[in-house]
């Protein structure tokens, strides 16, 4: 899951962060954050209730309680006292102790970094200093109450117990809990700032602060094929706040809010890619033409999804003004995008253009021919899914 609140350095609004981490949460089927809520709006209200009402019950010497106790409490109306007093209000000191110990026993909260970390500690540090006010507490109230007090902590311990144990998970269909892997995870993601490089086969660590705009380019795809978007597309933005004119980094990222549905701020990075090269005042090389091939692709693509056909066509129409790229990567972009645009040109009637661009294509590639044949006979979108299975070669 995306963080509620923007990665530092990721350039992005509160807003759209806020859009990204709902959106995963529905994908991910989280429950309703109602559910973070319920301790405080269910089971500490009713605890509260029994303890008061019992409480009042034995101040109020209910039928009963003067003598239905057992042991040295037999009166529960009665406050602790005598020898075997401090046994209950120890008792229940105690298991709120262990407790405290069982819920952060080998948990990965307790191992976490950072702000998040420091939090976790505290607040166990004060749920343990928490015992000293209860043992107090629990010698100023009637020991029907302490008796009450008493089951539920004990209940609560067996219950913990329990649900940590793997055969108990298993039976009940809960996931294996394994801290050690989840910690590891957290560790991994819960600093973006920091990350390892392998560049010479010894892991080190290293600021992203540090990298180049090439390196958080590199970074940024690995981390787009592990399926860390939010991630990559933070590294994107710093790389382009190092280096504004660098296209390869305005391609990725616009491509990369393409596929996450953000297509004004999709056309705008990937246009501004296009017109860096258009401008460029040495003749471009094959990286160059690749790119301007790549960014008038998805340019095209955004428009067309926003229902722009006419500037659509215009980005995917400048593919075809290209010469054919000599090299291999390039020129299966080239016959990539001139499929692309087939696709466009029969939806606004343009058939015969059409065909001729596929002809093209299926003399380059044969799996073509399919779509030739679909657009020969007029069927409607000859091209499916292709945009959604694009190669992904930057």
């Amino acid at each position: 899951m995306p963080p509620p609140f923007p990665p530092p350095m990721s350039g992005r609004s509160l807003r759209d962060q806020l859009k990204i981490f709902f959106k995963k949460k529905r994908e991910a089927g989280c429950p309703s954050f109602f559910w973070y809520f319920a301790f405080l709006a269910v089971q500490v209200p009713c605890f509260l209730l029994w303890i008061t009402t019992i409480r009042r019950m034995s101040l109020d010497h209910h039928e009963g309680f003067d003598c239905g106790g057992i042991l040295w409490f037999q009166n529960l109306t009665e406050f602790p006292s005598g020898v075997l007093g401090p046994v209950i209000p120890l008792l229940i000191a105690g298991l709120h102790y262990v407790n405290v110990q069982v819920s952060f026993q080998k948990s990965s909260v307790g191992n976490m970094s950072g702000f998040l970390g420091l939090l976790a500690k505290y607040y166990k540090k004060y749920l343990e200093v928490l015992t000293l006010p209860l043992l107090f507490i629990t010698f100023n109230i009637p020991q029907g109450s302490s008796v009450y007090w008493l089951t539920n902590s004990s209940m609560t311990v067996v219950q913990q117990l329990l649900l940590k144990h793997p055969d108990v998970r298993k039976k009940l269909g809960l996931p294996h809990k394994d801290p050690q892997s989840v910690t590891a995870h957290q560790k991994e993601l819960g600093n973006p700032e920091e990350i390892k490089i392998d560049p010479s086969k010894k892991q080190r660590k290293v600021s992203v602060q540090n990298l180049s705009p090439h390196e958080l380019v590199n970074l940024s795809i690995k981390f787009l094929a592990g399926g860390r978007k939010d991630e990559a597309m933070s590294f994107l933005r710093l790389a382009l706040a190092k280096d504004p004119e660098y296209v390869r980094a305005l391609l990725v990222l616009g491509q990369s809010l393409l596929q996450d549905g953000s297509l004004p701020e999709a056309t705008e990075y990937l246009e501004r890619a296009i017109g860096k090269l258009l401008l460029k005042e040495n003749p471009m090389d094959i990286e160059d033409v690749d790119l301007l091939i790549l960014s008038s692709q998805w340019a095209g693509v955004a428009c067309i999804r926003q229902g722009k056909m006419g500037e659509g066509l215009v980005h995917l129409e400048r593919i075809a003004s290209i010469k054919e790229p000599e090299d291999p990567k390039s020129k299966a972009h080239y016959y990539d995008g001139l499929v692309l645009l087939s696709s466009a040109l029969v939806n606004v009637g343009r058939k015969n253009d059409a065909i001729k661009h596929l002809q093209l294509a299926t003399a380059y590639d044969e799996s073509y021919r399919k779509l030739l044949q679909q657009c020969e006979n007029e069927e409607d979108d000859i091209t499916g899914d292709l945009v959604n299975s694009r190669r992904a070669d930057y």
